[in-house]
């Protein structure tokens, strides 16, 4: 099989990038919510009326938005005793199948945190559309410091603070990979058998319902998940979404883990599934810098270990073996594309305006030719060597 060609388009999209420089990049600090963007506003009134009717203060009430994140919306609620998150599906979210399930999510958190005291306090769930246009819940604000995606090197913690957090990252999805599904009551979240092709089938139908653009690897990598798909190892509680900007880090040190954020996904699945994901958006530091350009997770700090890093990490902490991590890493590759194809295909649609999503096509263009790469190389790292 030949080795695999950047496209042209981000060949050019990388030169033009080294042009137009933007000059505004993430620093490493506590994540600080902002103005509600345009189009994304809710009736305050509304929920005000809600929140006083469950004996929630709303006395100095206010409202701001955390800019961050491409799926469900966050916003910030602070009354004058305590601060709040409210998290809802994203505008839009209904032209597609599945995925957004707020109760879901607020089950997950509030049942989880007997058995992984690394998830927020929830409040509330509300699925009165009446309130906001669709359902939502609240749960507290956790504060600490974040590692954004593009997170400079000037701007970033030592290398030997670096080296730490990952594996206080690998150490933390570990412990929830540990966590007694009967002790959390979340044996009903999900079913083990067949949990493989179902995501594999599952992850193939969203991106054909989402296809805006005709990208050849995609439909190459849909096809090779399809033939080789795994046997389940065992059953865990997996976040589906794991990297480093969900994970909240102790503001008195960095390497300590003190929240994990963003469980729309989770469920009952195979553990080394949740694994694939978190490598899928593992940059290494050799990869190609074409493809460097829409890293979604700060790995290419310096202290951070490799793809290949990552998973001895993993078999060392958990005591597995992880036999063909190149499918899990493909499959994880596969499914942030498709993500980042439901978004683009709202975008396209005019449901959202987030300039953001504009070139979220070549982001799913890049992570089609690392899985195409890693299958035809078979390895997790030194894909272009």
């Amino acid at each position: 099989m030949k080795v695999l060609r950047v496209p042209l388009k981000l060949k050019f999209y990388y030169l033009l990038s080294l042009f137009v420089q933007n000059k505004k990049t993430p620093g490493f600090n506590e994540d600080f919510p902002k103005d509600i963007r345009k189009g994304e506003e809710f009736s305050l009134d509304k929920l005000k009326a809600y929140l006083k009717i469950n004996n929630i203060n709303t006395n100095n009430f206010e409202v701001k938005q955390f800019p961050s994140g491409y799926s469900n919306l966050t916003y910030f609620l602070k009354n004058s005793s305590q601060e709040m998150v409210l998290r809802r599906p994203p505008f839009g979210a209904k032209s597609l199948k599945g995925g957004h399930d707020m109760l879901r999510e607020f089950t997950v958190l509030k049942n989880l945190k007997s058995q992984f005291n690394k998830v927020p306090n929830v409040h509330l769930y509300s699925d009165d559309e009446s309130i906001l246009g669709a359902p939502f819940y609240i749960m507290d604000r956790v504060q600490g410091y974040i590692i954004r995606p593009n997170l400079q090197q000037q701007n970033a913690p030592s290398k030997e603070v670096i080296k730490k957090i990952s594996n206080s990252l690998v150490e933390t999805l570990v412990e929830l990979h540990s966590v007694d599904i009967k002790q959390a009551h979340l044996q009903d979240l999900g079913q083990i058998d067949g949990y493989v092709k179902r995501q594999v089938e599952g992850w193939t139908k969203r991106y054909f319902h989402s296809k805006t653009d005709s990208i050849r690897d995609m439909e190459f990598v849909a096809t090779w998940l399809n033939e080789n798909q795994p046997k389940e190892s065992t059953a865990a509680i997996i976040h589906n979404d794991f990297k480093y900007d969900n994970l909240v880090l102790d503001k008195n040190n960095f390497s300590n883990i003190v929240s994990v954020l963003d469980w729309e996904m989770a469920t009952i699945g195979d553990p080394f599934m949740d694994l694939g994901t978190t490598l899928g958006y593992w940059i290494d530091r050799n990869d190609l810098p074409e493809l460097k350009l829409f890293q979604l997770s700060a790995t290419t700090l310096e202290g951070n270990p490799s793809r290949e890093g990552i998973l001895e990490l993993y078999e060392k902490k958990s005591g597995s073996s992880v036999n063909n991590p190149v499918f899990y890493y493909v499959f994880g590759l596969f499914k942030i594309a498709v993500i980042a194809q439901q978004i683009y295909f709202r975008y396209k649609k005019g449901f959202t305006k987030d300039k953001r999503f504009g070139l979220l096509n070549l982001a799913v263009m890049s992570l089609s030719v690392m899985a195409k790469q890693a299958i035809v190389k078979n390895r997790l790292s030194n894909l272009f060597e």
